[in-house]
């Protein structure tokens, strides 16, 4: 910024800059950053980050991700993962097409979204509660693959 549009340039020629006579103004007198929280700044980290000092639950030694590793799809989306015209070929038919969702890189199938009323056969190495409950309502089945 230069120097003519600095808030400073109006507080030439007056003393103490805006910072008054008696108190004067210090480099950092209460501590930089957040020093103080469990001391004279206490009040302000009780009463607006309660719980920020201490411990809570269990620790956990090296936790990799690949352990919890788990693509998700929702019941929406199902459909598209077919390829185009499988629904209007099994449309009225007794069978239904088999969907593994294993091999589309997804593990888990949630309950978001709405199904359209035709059977469709799903494998997947998990389920949610309400995509279990769509995927039957619509007539179709639910199958666990490891």
């Amino acid at each position: 910024m230069t120097a003519r549009l600095s808030k400073n340039r109006k507080k030439r020629g007056h003393v103490s800059a805006g910072h008054g006579r008696v108190g004067k103004h210090r480099k950092h007198p209460s501590g930089r950053g957040n020093a103080g929280g469990q001391h004279h700044h206490r009040i302000l980290f009780d009463k607006y980050h309660p719980g920020y000092f201490g411990k809570c639950g269990m620790r956990y030694f090296h936790r990799t991700q690949q352990k919890f590793h788990c693509p998700v799809v929702n019941v929406d989306k199902l459909w598209s993962l077919f390829p185009v015209g499988t629904r209007e070929a099994f449309a009225g038919k007794k069978e239904a097409p088999i969907l593994d969702i294993t091999q589309h890189g997804f593990s888990k199938v949630l309950g978001k979204g709405q199904l359209p009323e035709q059977a469709i056969i799903v494998k997947a190495k998990l389920f949610s509660k309400d995509a279990e409950d769509k995927i039957k309502a619509a007539g179709g089945v639910c199958e666990l693959v490891a």
